[in-house]
Order: structure tokens, then sequence, then C-alpha cells
């Protein structure tokens, strides 16, 4: 399943963005058996999952972002979405979306990763 992630922006700090990855090409059905995980990666650091959804809903969250971010599917329109709310400055990292899949009790990414979309939070 390809995704693509964009929505992003620049944002003050306690400001909201709304991302969206998209699954254009991809068959309903398909879509919507798949796991989902929004990455992000800031600059000299690795990329860490913020947030996931799996095919049944159910959601997870990084600590850093619990209570403030929200992560939503949209099978019909094969699209996860992640609402961003009370921004701080250390959310500023390109964020990716991809599929995701357990492994050895990881959630792990196993599709092709995009471009990504770019937060910046300023102070």
């Amino acid at each position: 399943v390809q995704l693509q992630a964009s929505g992003g922006g620049s944002v003050q700090a306690g400001g909201s963005l709304r991302l969206s990855c998209a699954s254009p090409r991809s068959i309903t059905s398909v879509f919507s058996a798949y796991a989902v995980g929004w990455y992000r990666q800031a600059p000299g650091s690795q990329r860490e999952l913020v947030a996931r959804i799996t095919s049944s809903f159910d959601t997870n969250y990084a600590d850093s972002v619990k209570g403030r971010f929200t992560i939503s599917r949209d099978n019909s329109k094969k699209k996860v979405n992640l609402q961003m709310n009370s921004l701080k400055p250390e959310d500023t990292a390109i964020y990716y979306c991809n599929s995701i899949k357990m492994v050895d009790s990881t959630w792990t990414p196993f599709g092709n990763w995009g471009q990504g979309t770019l937060v910046t939070v300023s102070s």
C-alpha cells in the first residue's frame, strides 16, 4: 500500500494542524486491512512512531503526544488523519505515514517511505 502524507505547515506554539495520509491507488478493501502509523523525524534524531491505528480502529500514541494528537481513519476515502493540537516547538519534524505490521511484538513499517510533510512549530 503506497501512502502519501500531506498537510504540514508552519504554526505557532499552541496551534493546530491536521495531517492526512492518503492511498488513492489502493483498493478500499486492501487499505482497510492494514494498520497505519504516523512517524516523525526531527533533525539529528531517529524516526519515531507517534501514533498508530489498526484495521479495527484500535489506536495508540507515544507518550510525548498523548492527549494532544488524535489519529483516525476513513476507509471509504482511503485516508488516515492525524489531528495535532497544542503543538509545541519540539513537535517540529518531518512527518511520515506508513503501513505497519506486528513483528516480534513491535510495530514495524513495511511500505515505501514517501517524502513526508514538514511541520514547523515556532515559539
